[in-house]
């Protein structure tokens, strides 16, 4: 049962935000240290976004992600009280962090798009347990859904189009 009476818990909310923050930072710089020459060589569709829209994006989504969360720990009360659904946020946002490696780091196109299936399985799961306590925390995580699901078909298209990539 949720009890909105509650003060947030900031402490809690603290970790929150900065595991948020350092999942993104984390893809980030193994983005841009692995980066080039590799991915600039690629065959790519024609719908892959410019490179500076990626900058936007992903802090824009890692920003929703973390409201969410938030929303679902206010909500709960505690981390205690909401630690199947933050459990599965964080088991998403360490896949995440494990596609920017696959993908970049060890330049492992077809390993990553694996990769990518068990996170898009991982937003749903955390999209219905985020639900359980605040759908519109639930709802909040849709456009990173959309946005993996794009990343899932530029990804397929790289792997097709790049046959040794």
């Amino acid at each position: 049962m949720v009890d909105d009476s509650r003060a947030p818990p900031w402490g809690a909310s603290l970790v929150l935000v900065l595991a948020t923050a350092m999942a993104g930072a984390m893809g980030g710089i193994v983005t841009r240290s692995s980066k080039e020459p590799w991915y600039s060589g690629l065959e790519k569709s024609s719908l892959t976004p410019p490179d500076w829209l990626f900058g936007i994006v992903w802090p824009a989504l890692f920003s929703l992600m973390a409201l969410s969360a938030l929303i679902v720990l206010w909500r709960a009360g505690s981390f205690h009280a909401a630690s199947r659904p933050l459990g599965v946020y964080f088991a998403m946002l360490m896949v995440n962090v494990g596609w920017s490696l696959f993908f970049f780091g060890l330049k492992q196109v077809p390993l990553s798009l694996g990769v990518l299936a068990a996170l898009w399985l991982l937003i749903l799961a955390t999209m219905g347990e985020f639900a359980r306590i605040s759908k519109p925390a639930a709802w909040l995580q849709l456009l990173y859904l959309i946005w993996v699901s794009f990343a899932g078909y530029l990804n397929l298209y790289i792997w097709s189009a790049n046959p040794a990539g």
